[in-house]
């Protein structure tokens, strides 16, 4: 792969940068009358805002024109054929699989992925129906009223973000609770309110061998155990997962095991068999209705010009601002407290996918990779770090989401949660001079302390309303977003070598911990002391 630095259209960018960079957002809406006209797009229910962006004219066709160069559509086209796009890994990248329509057929590696997917969806579905409706009983002949999902990254944070996305359209009859951090305190916690009799714990974990999640899985089967005996289990704990013999082996009838596939990866897999405790919450429907704003999403990115193509332009702003303005950090800011998950899921989508360091053919990258995903809902972070980004010396484009249509109306404070996200992209845009602070009658002394620079882009995506297809597209887009900076950085999106160290080390130190006898350690100085400190007060 040709050094990004010394491409044509890295270095049309760089001289443009030159000229325009340093251009006030003020200045650009002053010199074009129909720029929102350029910067916006519709479709598919999204209006999403651009014009607020330190862009001219020219910008988008540059952008454009980098990833043609950089093969963005030709590599967007080989993931969707199946091709193994997934080089470190040999393996397709098919999360794009879990949301086409029944109709569908694509054959990768000899085999009808989408028959696979619809035959794991229709499974779900009959099992969803069953718990919901209260056929699904336990050991002491209760129905379910609690669902307990156990996982980690992939698997704890898109069913997580999604069942609080779509509380509004979930069985309230039944509790959701998620658990995902190996301290005991997460599990306890989650559990300490609910009868083990009335609920149903799912196991997420591809090969059955995550040590977080099964060390979490086998706290809870001990507390389902000691409540309901042995032969609970069975009615009581089902997986999601490929490892039929572990899952066995736990105690689990493999009929209750719902599968997925290589071709997915954990922060890609929500669609999927790792959705499952979203289903239980909204119901086989309503999932489907996800599914299909996921398609949509996937269509336009397939489907839309570069120039006028929502997911592909948030990825080449966010490469813009990282390669040209050296930005580090992006926030995401839905109006939207049903959203409030969002921030964190779309961390480990991002940052797994392009925290890396080498292309796809080894060498060192040749400009800086991957922004520091970070946010919080609506107007509570507009009083916790919102002084930052329109007072500080960090620049930090932002993403503001938000929906016309309140699912909960109450008085007039929709209008108000929208007017305040349309007040801090205006203020993050424009700003406030001296001048306008002076104008106010404001003393001289406290002039510098009010003004506001301004000049901070970001992109508006706006909805009519927050549903399952709705979120579908969002999320849908981002993926694709991320997917668009991966191949004009030349790195592998889909691989997290960089997760797998900590893991290793982890299960040696775990091991010297545990050890009944004083265990020889050759680490760092530092890590040598510190297991001995914590061996020397942990309980007997």
């Amino acid at each position: 792969m040709t050094n990004l630095l010394t491409s044509p259209a890295w270095s049309a960018l760089t001289d443009h940068h030159a000229r325009v960079g340093a251009t006030h957002l003020r200045e650009l809406f002053a010199q074009d009358p129909r720029r929102l006209e350029t910067f916006t797009v519709e479709t598919d229910g999204i209006y999403a805002d651009f014009s607020k962006h330190r862009a001219t004219g020219e910008t988008i066709p540059l952008l454009a024109a980098l990833a043609r160069e950089r093969g963005v559509e030709d590599r967007r086209d080989a993931m969707f054929r199946g091709e193994h796009i997934n080089t470190t890994e040999d393996r397709a990248v098919l999360h794009t699989a879990l949301r086409m329509p029944r109709e569908r057929s694509l054959v990768v590696d000899g085999q009808d992925v989408v028959r696979d997917v619809h035959e794991v969806l229709d499974r779900m579905a009959a099992f969803s129906r069953r718990v919901r409706q209260g056929g699904w009983l336990g050991a002491t002949g209760l129905p379910i009223r609690n669902v307990v999902n156990i996982g980690i990254g992939g698997s704890d944070l898109g069913p997580a973000m999604a069942y609080e996305a779509l509380r509004f359209y979930s069985e309230r009859e039944l509790t959701f609770r998620f658990v995902s951090n190996v301290d005991g305190s997460d599990a306890i916690e989650a559990t300490r309110d609910l009868d083990p009799a009335e609920t149903l714990v799912i196991v997420s974990s591809k090969t059955f061998t995550t040590i977080e999640t099964m060390t979490n899985a086998r706290a809870l089967r001990s507390w389902i155990v000691d409540a309901l005996g042995e032969d609970a289990v069975p009615k009581h704990v089902v997986a999601v997962s490929t490892n039929l013999a572990a899952v066995a082996e736990f105690g689990i009838d493999p009929a209750n095991a719902f599968g997925f596939w290589d071709w997915v990866g954990g922060r890609y897999s929500m669609g999927g068999a790792i959705g499952l405790s979203t289903m239980l919450a909204i119901g086989p429907g309503a999932f489907a209705e996800l599914l299909s704003g996921f398609h949509a999403a996937d269509t336009h990115f397939c489907e839309a010009p570069l120039e006028q193509n929502i997911a592909a332009l948030m990825g080449l702003f966010s490469v813009w601002y990282r390669g040209h303005f050296g930005l580090q950090t992006h926030a995401v800011l839905p109006y939207d407290r049903y959203l409030l998950r969002l921030p964190a899921y779309l961390q480990q989508l991002s940052m797994e996918s392009n925290g890396k360091s080498v292309t796809l053919d080894g060498a060192p990258v040749a400009v800086d990779t991957g922004s520091v995903i970070w946010g919080e809902p609506g107007t509570n972070g507009q009083h916790s770090f919102h002084q930052l980004l329109h007072q500080g010396t960090t620049v930090v484009p932002c993403d503001l989401i938000a929906f016309t249509t309140a699912l909960n109306p109450l008085g007039q404070q929709h209008d108000l949660l929208i007017a305040n996200m349309l007040a801090q992209a205006e203020a993050l845009a424009f700003g406030k001079t001296a001048d306008e602070v002076r104008g106010e009658g404001v003393a001289d002394a406290l002039v510098p302390h009010k003004v506001m620079p301004g000049n901070r882009p970001s992109t508006i995506l706006l909805l009519d309303r927050l549903t399952p297809a709705s979120l579908g597209i969002i999320v849908g887009l981002y993926e694709h977003s991320v997917f668009t900076q991966g191949v004009i950085w030349g790195v592998d999106s889909f691989d997290q070598w960089g997760v797998e160290l900590g893991k290793v080390l982890a299960t040696r130190l775990a091991g010297e911990i545990l050890s009944e006898t004083e265990p020889r350690l050759d680490h760092d100085a530092s890590t040598n002391a510190l297991v001995r400190r914590y061996r020397s007060t942990r309980p007997a």
